[in-house]
């Protein structure tokens, strides 16, 4: 019988508490408790959350993981309803003033920020964990668009008015400002990040594009593509750890696929289990919040995606 010794060129070591800081691959026995343990790498995955309490699509979302926010969205029909995530079920949170779809939303669960859509495509609202108030309108009224950022400091870019645009604005917790233009003018992209880092990717322009685009707080320039090319997706994370996810591809065939950037390219991760469009997100590319959307219909179901990670395993012959 081949020995661990033979294949790794060590042995075993017998420890009487775990190290603190292990390597990947190693391996150790507890002698304190007996168990054979190592260090291994336990890969990204989807996982089911709590559905939201009201099924919608074309909705939009802030916050985290186990702090999220979903508001406005398309039942039919449009509605105002706020609900507030926990990391395991929604609660419902004060109504907006203007029931819209198609709207873009960015901050935090206790600081949100919801601007545009339909009906009312300048119409801009602040949350307070509780309540929403009004806000300074946009200069371009549109729908379909996207945002990032903060409450006190919010990016509004693309969408649609009579036709698609490029148009960015700032947002300073007051007034909207006029900032660079994207430069492929799109609607129905995913956005993420911040103010000075912002991030935009896939959308429509005539047909799908895979183009991302990143922001520093005055121009866009060209980031990778993705690998596919979609749009009405969900986007999570920041402008070098970025997370995009479901969609619709031509011949309006919702996808599963997942993509992680990396501040220069789109690499493949694992599915979503419900191909959907049309979906909020929100969150980072290690703990990211995908909820409601559009199959065949408006959904309810909730997925908790999870990065990479290292953990200490118990070791077992089964």
């Amino acid at each position: 019988m081949t020995t661990f010794k033979e294949i790794r060129g060590t042995t075993i070591e017998s420890v009487s508490s775990d190290p603190s800081n292990p390597e990947e691959g190693q391996i150790w026995y507890n002698n304190t408790i007996g168990v054979l343990k190592g260090y291994q790498l336990v890969a990204a995955a989807w996982a089911a959350g709590g559905n939201m309490g009201t099924t919608r699509n074309a909705l939009a979302g802030a916050g985290t993981q186990t702090a999220g926010l979903g508001f406005g969205g398309y039942l039919p029909p449009n509605t105002a309803a706020t609900e507030e995530y926990d990391g395991s079920t929604w609660a419902p949170g004060g109504n907006m003033s203007t029931a819209r779809r198609r709207l873009a939303g960015c901050g935090t669960q206790t600081a949100g920020l919801a601007f545009g859509g339909t009906p009312s495509p300048t119409a801009t609202e602040e949350y307070d964990g509780s309540t929403w108030g009004p806000g300074g309108n946009l200069g371009t009224g549109r729908r379909f668009l996207a945002g990032c950022g903060t409450q006190t400091a919010g990016l509004g870019f693309g969408g649609y008015t009579t036709t698609y645009v490029a148009n960015t604005e700032e947002y300073d917790g007051t007034s909207w400002t006029a900032g660079g233009n994207l430069g492929t003018a799109r609607y129905l992209m995913a956005g993420a990040g911040i103010q000075t880092a912002g991030l935009t990717f896939g959308g429509v322009t005539t047909v799908n594009v895979a183009n991302t685009e990143e922001y520093d707080g005055s121009s866009w320039t060209a980031g990778g593509n993705l690998n596919t090319a979609r749009s009405e997706l969900g986007g999570a994370g920041t402008q070098t750890v970025g997370l995009g996810f479901g969609g619709v591809l031509p011949g309006s065939v919702n996808t599963t696929a997942t993509e992680q950037y990396d501040g220069t390219s789109w690499v493949s991760a694992p599915n979503m289990a419900t191909a959907r469009r049309n979906l909020g997100g929100a969150g980072t590319q290690t703990a990211a919040l995908g909820f409601g959307g559009f199959t065949t219909t408006q959904v309810n179901n909730t997925e908790e995606f999870t990065g990479a990670f290292l953990s200490v395993k118990k070791i077992t012959t089964s």
